[in-house]
């Protein structure tokens, strides 16, 4: 088995692109990235210095329960290619370590599952993850923060 590395999808992504409310019904914020750490969770590429970017909340559930964590993201102001989803690490997972954890196919979260992981130990962790056959899917999350990065699922 192999994994692979998810994008928020496109749909969500153009609706916030096309003025949609956030997870708490706010309009996305919009800023100008400086160039440092502002990871668009679309294309998975961080924002380049001086484009505009989006700040809002995302939930990345599909439904409101006590599980369904709710954050801030970034994401590139306007309409950007989705990252292909694969086995190679986003280029945008630049920190030292992240959040790992595993979610059920009811989208509950795993207790145990969760780890702060080296970021060249991503791969290996999340693939011993998915071997689990509770585990539907992962996500990764920023070890500083706990802001939402990316979902990591089987190949």
């Amino acid at each position: 088995m192999s994994i692979r590395f998810l994008p928020m999808p496109t749909e969500t992504a153009a609706a916030y692109w096309n003025g949609g409310d956030d997870a708490y019904g706010l309009k996305p914020e919009r800023q100008v990235s400086d160039g440092d750490g502002v990871p668009c969770r679309h294309c998975l590429r961080l924002v380049g210095a001086g484009e505009p970017y989006l700040i809002l909340a995302h939930r990345p559930f599909p439904a409101l329960q006590p599980y369904a964590e709710t954050g801030p993201i970034f994401l590139h102001a306007e309409p950007c290619a989705a990252h292909q989803p694969s086995a190679d690490m986003p280029p945008m997972l630049t920190s030292r370590d992240y959040i790992v954890r595993g979610y059920s196919s009811e989208n509950r979260i795993l207790y145990g599952t969760g780890a702060v992981v080296p970021n060249a130990d991503i791969p290996t962790y999340a693939q011993d993850l998915l071997d689990r056959e509770d585990v539907a899917y992962l996500h990764i999350r920023s070890a500083r923060n706990n802001c939402y990065q990316c979902r990591v699922e089987r190949a």
